[in-house]
């Protein structure tokens, strides 16, 4: 994408589709901020664990700055869904290692995760029903009219989905061997480093077949609309004189 910078609201007539779309991957994965609040608690995490291998303050470290985070949108009245399922994630983290009592259990949660994503991803693609679009269709205001009304848009998210699959796959394949025979040191380092690239050239690729696509249609404005034309419907037949 060409920019991180969240578009005013001022500027929205005047956008191309180029620049709608990227808006609307902003808003829907979160911006750098959002990318901030992903990698922030592994790091910490993994940074304390290195210098002095405690568990449990390597733990309540990565859980705290989560809290922190959300607690920061909460006070700026922010979007906090990110900030909330890196909430959940740390926290399924820090009880994973807690209970085995072993430092790279601090990241299975997160690599199940985006193992069932994966293949969610896939699975959805090759059912007609790609899951990108599931999630983007409301950021666009097209809800689920792609499916039947526009089938250009319907093969971008299909492939836009078979990208996100095989990306988050591909993740996979490098961390769950390291976690089996990497040291806890070298798995953490390694899960953090791969935190943001895959993401960033799966929301790219996203990027790029929706900007190539049909524009969506605003199932909300078609909506007004049909509302507006009905009410002067009513309006004119209330205004007609009596036979």
């Amino acid at each position: 994408m060409t920019s991180l910078d969240k578009p005013t609201s001022t500027d929205q007539d005047d956008r191309t589709p180029k620049e709608v779309t990227e808006a609307a991957l902003f808003e829907a994965f979160g911006g750098l901020r959002g990318m901030i609040e992903t990698i922030l608690p592994g790091l910490l995490f993994v940074t304390i664990f290195t210098v002095n291998k405690d568990l449990h303050i390597s733990a309540i470290a990565a859980l705290a700055v989560s809290l922190v985070l959300v607690a920061v949108r909460l006070i700026r009245r922010d979007t906090v869904k990110h900030a909330f399922s890196g909430v959940f994630g740390v926290a399924f983290g820090v009880v994973f290692a807690m209970m085995t009592g072993n430092a790279k259990d601090f990241y299975l949660p997160g690599m199940l995760y985006t193992l069932g994503l994966a293949l969610a991803y896939m699975v959805t693609a090759a059912a007609g029903v790609p899951l990108i679009g599931l999630i983007l269709g409301p950021v666009f205001k097209e809800n689920l009219s792609w499916r039947t009304r526009n089938p250009g848009r319907k093969k971008a998210y299909t492939k836009a989905s078979w990208a996100w699959g095989l990306i988050l796959l591909g993740k996979c394949a490098v961390l769950f061997p390291l976690y089996w025979w990497a040291d806890p040191t070298r798995f953490g380092w390694v899960s953090v480093a791969l935190k943001i690239p895959p993401f960033l050239l799966a929301v790219y690729l996203t990027w790029v077949f929706l900007a190539k696509a049909p524009a969506p249609i605003d199932v909300f404005a078609e909506m007004e609309a049909e509302e507006r034309a009905q009410k002067a419907r009513e309006a004119a037949a209330g205004g007609r004189p009596e036979a």
